[in-house]
This record gives C-alpha cells, sequence and structure tokens, in this order.
C-alpha cells in the first residue's frame, strides 16, 4: 500500500513538474511568394526540419495567408518570413501579424523578407528594411562582410570577418533602431550602394516582440552552410527567448476584429448627413434635402420628425446639426441649411422637445453668404467642442472645372466663382473657413479669446478659428485637448506640374490654435501652388507658405496672410509615399472622434483600452477606417486600419455613444441619390462570449406584387463556434422558415419588416432586417451605343439611344414620357473625380420632377381655383411661392394642405382637400408651385436618343472622361412610391496605364522617378511580369478593337524575354492574341512598341495578359502602357 501511494505521489509531481515547464518551441515557416519566387525555398524548408529534429522543437510550413489568425498564431513561439516577396497578406491578415507581434511573438525575416509589403509601414519598421537592388551579371557573388557583435548568440560562433557566396541585397528606409550583427563590405564585391554602413543582418525589438533579419539566403548552398545554420539557430532561440506562447491578454494587443460587429440599423437613407445622439437613447440624422429623421432602438422604428424646405441644387442643402450640450434642461438643436430663396447658408438654433421641432422657434445666428451659380464645396459640419463653444465649416464655394485639378485663382472679370482667393483666403469672408462662436441664450453669440483674428474686426472676421479649407466636410473636437480635427477634400489634378505647382492630396488636419491652412496657394505638407494668370497662361513663382499674400482684385481682406500650417495626414490620388496605409483611387478624407475609455462608464459594449488616445479619421470613397497613434503632445507616431475586414458604404458620420461605442451613418454609392445602401449603422463591441454575427440576403428587396422573396442567413457565424438556431418573423408575425433559409410569397402590396434572429446555446441573440417593398416593380434603363463603351476617340460622332422598360409604366414612347427620361453628358478633365457629372445630372433630375409636379398639378381640380400668375377664387402659384419660398418647412406644411384642405390663409373661402392624392405627389406639386419663385434658368435636357459629338476635349490630357448618366423615375406604385434606376457609362481614352490593373499574381508594380533611368524624364510605374505571372483589367469592350499595342522594355541585365499572351475573361480563356518579347543588351534600345492583333471578340470582357519566361523562371519584361486601336487603324 505504501509502495502504492508513493507510486501515485510520485506521478502526481510529474505530472505537475511537465506543466511547469514551457511547452516545446514551434515555428511557423511562411513562404508564399506575390512577385519573384526564390528557387531555394525548399532548402530553406528543409533547413528548418532538420534544425528541429535536432533541437526538439515543431516546425510547419505554409504559403496560406489565411493561417494568420489568432486561433492559429497563438500555437508559434515565432513566424519565420522564408523569401517571400510581394504583398502576401490582405489587411486582415496584417492586423492580425501585429496582434502577435504585440502578443509577445518573435519574428525571423530572411532574405526576400525585405522584398515584401512595401505598403505597409509597419511591416516595413518590423523588417527593418526594404529591399534596393542587388548587383547584376552575376547577381551572386563572392564577398565578405564583418561581425560587429561578436557577443551574440546569433554571431559568437562566427569568424570576424565572414567570405561567402550570396547574392547580396542592398537596401532603403532602414530602421534606425536596429542593431546591426553583421556588416557587408562593398568593397569585395562590385554592385553595393549603401556604402560603409551597408548591414546585411540585424536584431531589435519592435511592437512587442523580438526580431531577427539577414540579408543572406538565396541560394539552395546557403541553407547547408553550418556557419549559417548555426545562426539562424541562434535567432531561433533569440526571438523565442524564455520559450512562451504570445499572450493576447496584454493590454498593447489589439482587439480581435471579429470582436465588433457591423449591425444595420435601416437603410435606403436619401443623402444623409450628420447624426446626434438624443439622451433618451435614440438617434437623430438630417438628410441633404431636408428631412429629419429619428431611430428609436426600443421599438427599432424610424419616424420623420419634420422636413425643412432647403435650397438642395449643387452640394447645398440641410448640412449640418448639433444639440446644445445643455439640451437635455434647454432643448436647443441647431443646423446649418440652405435656405430656399435668400443664397446665404445659415446657422439656426431651434426648439426640440424630441418629438416635434417647432419652426416658429428659429434664431438665426449667423449667415454665410455665398453664390448658387456654380458648383461647388459648401462643407457645413457643425459640433460643439469645450466651453460651450460651437465650430461649424464652410466649403470655399468655388468652381474647380476650370483649373485642371488645380488651385483655381482666377482673376479674370467675371471669373470670381472660380477664384478661391475670393473666399478660403479672404480674411473678411467665411466660406473655405472653420468657425468658432459662443451661442448665447438670446440667439446671438459672443467672440470667444484665441479666435484667428481680433475680435474687433479689424484684421479679418473675428468669427474665423480657422482659414485656408477647400471642403471642410467633417471636423470633429478632441474634448480632452481642445484640439479641432478635420477632413479637407482636395483638388483633382494627379500629377505635378512644373507650371501649375503640385497634385491634388486630401487633408487631415489638426488645429491646435487658430490658424491659416493654406488653401488655395498651399496643399498637402505646404506644397506650394505657382502664381498664374488665368488670362495669359504666364507662369510665376511658387508661393512662399511663411509670407503669403493675396493680391487678387475679388479679396476684400488682408493682402498678407498669417503663415501657412501644413497637413497633419494628406495623400494623393496615387500611392503615397508618406502615409501608404491610405492606399490609392478616389479620395474624400473625414475626420472622426478621439477615444478616451475613461469618458465612458464601464460597461461591456465599451469599446477597448487599446485605443484609448486614437483619432480615427475615414475616407468616404477608399471606405477605410484609420486608428491614428498620437503621442503626449498630438504629434503623429502612426496609423492602423481599424476593421479592414468590414465593407462600408460611403460613411459620411461617426459619433460615440454614451456607452463608448460608434454609430454611423453611410451614405451609399450613388452621389445625389436614395441608396439602398445608405445606412445607420451600429458598430458594437463585445468583450466576453460573442454574440452571433446575422447575415441576411434577399433574392429581391422590391417589386410588384405577387412577389416571391428567398431569404438566406447560411452565412450567419459565431466565432465562439457555437451551434446556431433561426427564428423568423414577416412584421409582428412568426413565421416558419428551413433553419437558416425562409421562401415566401408576398401576394398584397406593402412594407414588410423580415427580420432573422440567430441565437447561440447561451441566449445571446442577434437580429438582421430587411425592408420589402412590394407593390412597384423598378424600372430598367440600358445605354446602347453605336460604338465602343468603354473608349473614346477624338471627333467620334456616337449614336446612341438610352431604352427604357418599366412593368407599370410601359416602355419609352408607348407609356413612359421621353420628357421624363434624363440624358445628360459631361467632359470631365480629370476621371478620378466624376463629382460634377453627379450634379449636372441631378440637376436635370430636380428640373424632371418639377414636370411631373406640373402634370399633376395641371391635371388635377387644383387649376379650377387657382392659376400660375393670376388670382381666381384661391390665390395666385406665383404668390404661393413668394410667400412660402423662404419657409424651412414649406413643402412638408403645404403638401398636407393639399391634401387635407384648409382655410384663413388666403381669405375665407376654404381650399378642397385632396384625400386620394399620395403624399409624395403632393409634394411634388408643391415643389413645382414652389419653384416658380426661381428665376434661374434650367439647361435644355437631351433627347433619349441621337448623336453624342465627342469633341470637347483637351489636347494633351490622359485621364479625360465622358460621362454619360441616364435614368428615369417611374410613377410609383401602391404602396411603393417612385422608383429611380440609372445607367452610367463611362468613356476613356483608349489607353491604360499598365500599373492599372484590378488583378495580378507574380507581377510587380514599380515607381520609376524622373532621371532614375536613360530617357525617364517624368515619373511612371512599371509592371514587371514574371514567368506564369498575369495582371487582369475588368469590363473593357473589345467591340471594334483590332490590335492592343504593348509598350514597355526588355533591358537584357534584367529581363530574359519571353511571350505575352492575351486572354479573353480567365487566366486560361480564349487565346485573343500574343507577343513575342525579345530582350536587348542595350537599356536605350531595350524598349518596345508591339502591336498585338486581336481575334474578334466584341463586347465587355476581362481582360488577361500572362507572362511566360523564355528561361521557364525569370522576369519577362516591363510594360507601362496598353494602346487599343480601332480596326481600320490597323
Amino acid at each position: 500500500m505504501k509502495r502504492s501511494l508513493a507510486f501515485l505521489l510520485f506521478v502526481w509531481a510529474f505530472v505537475q513538474w511537465q506543466c511547469t515547464q514551457a511547452p516545446p518551441l514551434r515555428l511557423l515557416v511562411f513562404s508564399k511568394t506575390a512577385v519573384f519566387r526564390h528557387e531555394s525555398i525548399p532548402a530553406g524548408q528543409a533547413m528548418f526540419f532538420k534544425m528541429a529534429q535536432e533541437h526538439g522543437f515543431a516546425v510547419d510550413t505554409t504559403e496560406d495567408a489565411s493561417q494568420f489568425n489568432t486561433l492559429n498564431l497563438k500555437k508559434y513561439n515565432a513566424v519565420v518570413f522564408l523569401n517571400t516577396t510581394g504583398d502576401v497578406l490582405n489587411p486582415q491578415e496584417e492586423a492580425e501579424m501585429q496582434r502577435y507581434l504585440a502578443a509577445g511573438g518573435g519574428f525571423i525575416g530572411i532574405h526576400a523578407a525585405a522584398d515584401t509589403e512595401y505598403d505597409w509601414p509597419w511591416y516595413g519598421k518590423l523588417v527593418g528594411a526594404y529591399f534596393n537592388g542587388h548587383p547584376n551579371n552575376p547577381n551572386v557573388r563572392d564577398g565578405a562582410s564583418e561581425v560587429v557583435v561578436n557577443d551574440h548568440i546569433c554571431t559568437a560562433h562566427l569568424p570576424e570577418r565572414w567570405q561567402r557566396t550570396d547574392e547580396w541585397y542592398n537596401y532603403k528606409d532602414i530602421n534606425p533602431d536596429i542593431r546591426v550583427l553583421i556588416n557587408l563590405d562593398e568593397s569585395t564585391y562590385e554592385g553595393g550602394t549603401n556604402g560603409d554602413q551597408h548591414p546585411i543582418t540585424w536584431i531589435h525589438e519592435y511592437g512587442g516582440g523580438k526580431v531577427f533579419y539577414t540579408g543572406m539566403g538565396h541560394t539552395d548552398e546557403t541553407y547547408n552552410e553550418p556557419d549559417y545554420i548555426q545562426m539562424i539557430w541562434g535567432a531561433v532561440q533569440y526571438v523565442t527567448g524564455s520559450g512562451q506562447l504570445p499572450d493576447y491578454s496584454k493590454p498593447t494587443v489589439a482587439p480581435e476584429e471579429n470582436r465588433f460587429t457591423k449591425v444595420v440599423l435601416t437603410d435606403h437613407l436619401d443623402e444623409p448627413m450628420e447624426l446626434e445622439y438624443l439622451p433618451d437613447g435614440r438617434l437623430i440624422w438630417i438628410e441633404r434635402k431636408g428631412d429629419i429623421k429619428a431611430y428609436n432602438p426600443a421599438d427599432q422604428k424610424i419616424t420623420t420628425i419634420t422636413h425643412m424646405t432647403v435650397h438642395h441644387e449643387l452640394e447645398d442643402g440641410l448640412l449640418g446639426m448639433a444639440l446644445d450640450p445643455n439640451y437635455a434642461t434647454n432643448h436647443w438643436i441647431y443646423f446649418y441649411y440652405s435656405p430656399v430663396g435668400k443664397v446665404v447658408n445659415r446657422l439656426s438654433r431651434f426648439d426640440f422637445d424630441g418629438k416635434s421641432l417647432d419652426m416658429a422657434s428659429e434664431k438665426v445666428i449667423l449667415e454665410v453668404a455665398t453664390q448658387r451659380d456654380e458648383c461647388c464645396h459648401s462643407g457645413g459640419s457643425v459640433e460643439f467642442g469645450n466651453d460651450g463653444l460651437l465650430y461649424f465649416s464652410a466649403g470655399d464655394n468655388t468652381n474647380p472645372f476650370a483649373s485642371e485639378g488645380y488651385n483655381p485663382s482666377d482673376e479674370r472679370p467675371g471669373r470670381s466663382a472660380w477664384d478661391a482667393q475670393r473666399s478660403a483666403g479672404n480674411t473678411n469672408d467665411l466660406r473655405g473657413k472653420i468657425m468658432r462662436i459662443h451661442p448665447e441664450p438670446d440667439g446671438s453669440y459672443t467672440i470667444p479669446d484665441g479666435n484667428l483674428f481680433p475680435k474687433d474686426g479689424s484684421q479679418g472676421r473675428p468669427e474665423i478659428f480657422v482659414m485656408g479649407c477647400r471642403n471642410p466636410f467633417r471636423i470633429s473636437i478632441d474634448k480632452h485637448t481642445g484640439y479641432l480635427y478635420w477632413g479637407d477634400v482636395g483638388p483633382d489634378a494627379s500629377k505635378d506640374s512644373l507650371g501649375r505647382g503640385p497634385r491634388g492630396y486630401d487633408e487631415v488636419n489638426q488645429a491646435r490654435e487658430a490658424g491659416y491652412f493654406g488653401w488655395p496657394y498651399f496643399i498637402g505638407n505646404n506644397y506650394a501652388y505657382n502664381r498664374y494668370d488665368f488670362a495669359t497662361g504666364k507662369l510665376g513663382e511658387p508661393r512662399d507658405p511663411e509670407h503669403p499674400e493675396n493680391n487678387s482684385p475679388n479679396n476684400t481682406g488682408a493682402t498678407v496672410l498669417p503663415p501657412a500650417h501644413p497637413a497633419y495626414i494628406w495623400y494623393p490620388y496615387a500611392n503615397s509615399p508618406d502615409f501608404p496605409l491610405v492606399g490609392t483611387g478616389g479620395r474624400n478624407a473625414m475626420a472622426g472622434p478621439v477615444f478616451y475609455q475613461d469618458d465612458y462608464p464601464d460597461n461591456p459594449a465599451r469599446y477597448p483600452a487599446y485605443y484609448d488616445g486614437k483619432l480615427f479619421t475615414y475616407d468616404w470613397i477608399r471606405g477605410w477606417i484609420m486608428a491614428v497613434t498620437m503621442d503626449s503632445v498630438g504629434n503623429f507616431v502612426g496609423m492602423e486600419r481599424f476593421l479592414p475586414g468590414i465593407k462600408w458604404n460611403n460613411m459620411i458620420d461617426v459619433v460615440m455613444s454614451p456607452q463608448g461605442d460608434m454609430f454611423m451613418l453611410e451614405y451609399g454609392t450613388v452621389w445625389f441619390h436614395l441608396n439602398p445602401d445608405a445606412r445607420l449603422v451600429h458598430l458594437t463591441y463585445t468583450a466576453g462570449n460573442r454574440p452571433p454575427v446575422p447575415e441576411l440576403e434577399a433574392s429581391k428587396e422590391i417589386g410588384a406584387a405577387p412577389m416571391v422573396v428567398n431569404f438566406s442567413a447560411d452565412q450567419s457565424n459565431d466565432h465562439d463556434g457555437d451551434p446556431l438556431t433561426f427564428t423568423w418573423t414577416i412584421g409582428e408575425e412568426s413565421v416558419k422558415g428551413n433553419g437558416a433559409t425562409l421562401t415566401h410569397n408576398f401576394a398584397e402590396p406593402g412594407i414588410y419588416e423580415v427580420k432573422v434572429t440567430v441565437a447561440d446555446p447561451a441566449g445571446n441573440a442577434t437580429s438582421a432586417n430587411k425592408t420589402i417593398r412590394v407593390g412597384n416593380e423598378p424600372p430598367t434603363v440600358a445605354w446602347k451605343l453605336d460604338g465602343n463603351s468603354t473608349f473614346f476617340w477624338d471627333n467620334e460622332q456616337l449614336g446612341y439611344e438610352v431604352e427604357v422598360t418599366d412593368k407599370e409604366d410601359g416602355t419609352l414612347g408607348s407609356g413612359v414620357d421621353p420628357k421624363h427620361v434624363i440624358v445628360t453628358m459631361d467632359y470631365v478633365e480629370d476621371g478620378a473625380d466624376l463629382n460634377k457629372s453627379a450634379i449636372d445630372h441631378a440637376s436635370q433630375v430636380m428640373a424632371s420632377s418639377l414636370l411631373r409636379g406640373k402634370e399633376l398639378l395641371t391635371g388635377s381640380d387644383c387649376m379650377t381655383c387657382h392659376q400660375i400668375d393670376i388670382a381666381s377664387i384661391g390665390p395666385k402659384y406665383l404668390d404661393v411661392a413668394k410667400k412660402y419660398h423662404d419657409a424651412v418647412d414649406a413643402v412638408n406644411y403645404l403638401s398636407d394642405k393639399v391634401i387635407n384642405g384648409g382655410n384663413g390663409v388666403w381669405g375665407e373661402t376654404a381650399m378642397a382637400a385632396h384625400p386620394a392624392l399620395k403624399k409624395e405627389e403632393a409634394e411634388l406639386m408643391v415643389q413645382y408651385i414652389l419653384s416658380l419663385a426661381d428665376e434661374k434658368p434650367k439647361a435644355t435636357p437631351m433627347a433619349a436618343s441621337g448623336t453624342l459629338p465627342l469633341t470637347k476635349q483637351k489636347p494633351g490630357l490622359q485621364n479625360d472622361r465622358f460621362i454619360l448618366i441616364a435614368s428615369y423615375t417611374d410613377k410609383g406604385g401602391n404602396q411603393v412610391g417612385p422608383l429611380e434606376a440609372r445607367d452610367v457609362v463611362i468613356l476613356r481614352r483608349p489607353m491604360l496605364p499598365a500599373a492599372s490593373f484590378d488583378g495580378f499574381d507574380k507581377v510587380q508594380k514599380f515607381e520609376l522617378k524622373a532621371g532614375q533611368a536613360p530617357g525617364i524624364t517624368q515619373d511612371m510605374e512599371l509592371v514587371i511580369g514574371s514567368h506564369e505571372g498575369y495582371v487582369l483589367y475588368k469590363d473593357l469592350d473589345l467591340t471594334g478593337i483590332g490590335s492592343v499595342t504593348l509598350i514597355g522594355s526588355a533591358p537584357a541585365s534584367y529581363m530574359k524575354g519571353g511571350t505575352v499572351e492575351i486572354h479573353a475573361d480567365a487566366v486560361n480563356g480564349p487565346l485573343l492574341g500574343k507577343a513575342e518579347i525579345k530582350t536587348n543588351e542595350d537599356m536605350a534600345q531595350s524598349a518596345f512598341q508591339i502591336p498585338v492583333a486581336l481575334k474578334e471578340n466584341n463586347g465587355i470582357h476581362n481582360l488577361y495578359l500572362t507572362f511566360t519566361s523564355a528561361t521557364g523562371q525569370d522576369a519577362v519584361c516591363t510594360l507601362t502602357t496598353l494602346l487599343f486601336n480601332r480596326m481600320e487603324s490597323m
């Protein structure tokens, strides 16, 4: 018995001892390549397997980037990037890599790990430097390196001077914080560019983990060298330290993305603008055309509080809103809007009891003079900061479309609307500014201390806090520091001009105190525009940011302006060398809140402390949110993507709730339009057991009765892996579904709310909703062009016809009146900004809706009592228009009168009720009546068929576009109002930059600077095509295209030549044509222009260019441009 007990005690002690020991080391060796692939990767993997066997640890190898997730990475002590190349991780995987290092994971980078992730600044600092070329002919050379630290575990075994053969990398962007272990001696080989300080192996600590990198490792032989193997084993011991696995509970570790859930509260909003959180938990928002709406989370219902009648042409309308800091007691709310009639934008205060807005209580606080003849830039954000100070923004109100995308400073007579010097650069004008005032109880305001100009107005308008803005569209105030942040939407030039100045940049700005922020003389990091005479085209000197002057004849303020402040963050359409994480493409910067966890009570919904003190910025077009880290005084430290896996649909405002989480407005994808994806969103956070994430899809959301709809929630998931159950309701009634799916026949017209509730075994449940509208089938609109629908050629006459079909209304000419088909064509000099075309089309749509209102009016009995300009039994419509033209609630008030009747306003005769009229029909009638007081002429609409003269283009431009938009709004149906459909065609020049691809594999995009190579006089982007690689260009119309000219080069010192094939719709799709690429030893003679005849294949296609190397492994060539040639030009 004693022996048995002793044995049990021994076993128990042994188990306890084992439990205290660190588990054996485990490494993840990652060798994914997106560009060049090293043949030595298998040899490197074999080295790690053998090393693991000898030293008793485990190794897993992968090229599957999806393995970069918390569940998998937490098993590994270190991650090895073995000869990775290119962009190997997506944004979510990058975030997981950062979390892994923050949790204490180790990192080893070998050789081409420095040729990886160039657009991810965090990785560049992690690996320590980026690849910057190597010797050629041959690339592998014998060389010597010096061991500068010989007492480290990685290098203690090495000789002081280490002679060996490898491909010796040069480096750029070297992190100054690395500790160099081995330095390369450039005197022992040819091709080095780093000089005496040429690190080749180093260590450091970064992001929470230990890091080792060596540039050695190109050849198979390397991985059999004893000294090299011993160095890597030392690296494994160094980066894994005590052998503990990553600790994801550290506060420095960003939360998992799946702890956040985007919950759509409602959709189909009509141009939402700003959002506020009411004390009772409801959310209130404004829409540009004048609606003020609220969402009640208690019953998940939306109410329209009121409709303000506003001028909403161009970019004007109901733009900004803020609750008074003491709203709970005084019930004051502020709006910034464009009144009908008076040409100003107005800041007013109203009484709002939470249910109704008292229109008669309006206190006009301040008006901003404006002009409404030319677009653009209204600004309009309203926010309260510290001490009850109110900030609001105003855009520069300047036409940007005649300045070639640079600064509009046209001083010619009659061109003041094209001169931002009269607004943003004018100390006596409130446009292009952010104002700061203190509203007083009587509706007046006072000027706080610290504004830009003295309170007496002697040097400029005293309300101005910030001047020199273009379109400060969304502002935010840090309540802790008092710093003001805003996004400023920049101009459209895509390239720097030697004559005019810098390309366009969007900005995120920070104002710690009052100041001038540069526009229209400076942009970005105080890049200066040159003086330019629009009358003569004469160029002048660049402006001086330390001593800016405004000498415009349109300036009514000071000539000498304050020194210009540079932007806080700035980025162009192209890659940003300063902030590469922001990406490329269209841009619309906005500023969100600065988060402080202690501002909110401790509760499960509150965002984690990781984001404490971080500024959230977002881009409306690019669809990202960035969390910006700052130091203790607000200086920029870095940025990181916030929830990159969530799709945002043009976010336009963000507010923090009292619980410390976010609510957002999404504008939706189409400008000046009611969008199905325009949404009110709650971004929830869960610290513990995560509730299910519901995903609800519907096969159809709107249409005529009867309508069968298939619903699916099978993409719902639970991040804790729990099984899910599904409950379905339509309205208030439960319906039986088939688990995650439901099929339902909506037999009668109506608006139906369909909800699926998804629950886990612990009782956590979340819901997703779809609003199904039955009673009107949407129309269809389609352009039919006689020629190509992707490209245009100079002076082309393009025949067109717009086809319209509507189930209820009929077809064009047979039920659909051609007058209601809106057809517009615009020419834009820079295709990156399509805003002008959307504005012009919206103006025509507005004119069409007025025409509908006129038709409804003349077809009703109203004309028996009223005439346009003659008094009858009732007042003439012109008098009604003049009386109510400026009333903010005119449309809502008068449409109710039309439906319900009334008397006593114009005399004793009662106005008859029209209860059969729909609300939207009465509103169209009223809008037409009110338009009679607007004397501005409307543009003549285009016909639904005809010929488009493509003759407006300017010579020398490459990015100009013709924008064709056709739309039709139907007459509405039972229970469902009018629906709009549109078709947009964008015609570009028959030339594509090769680097503008939509997809790729095993190719590299390379930016070549002017002067970097012989004959290169301007910056350009190249595509380097490697063996078995491809580039993809989506949705190209090949109608009438006879050939594609490939423009590029194949210098023999870098390329091996081979074949480029052109395929349709797939990498191995139908072969349309191919070109043989031959190399040339002479760099200057290596350029080529090869026309590739295409097999006829009309219609829209995805075009794949594939590369096959003559050697079966190397780069084929570089491409810069693809020219598309019409058949007759072959």
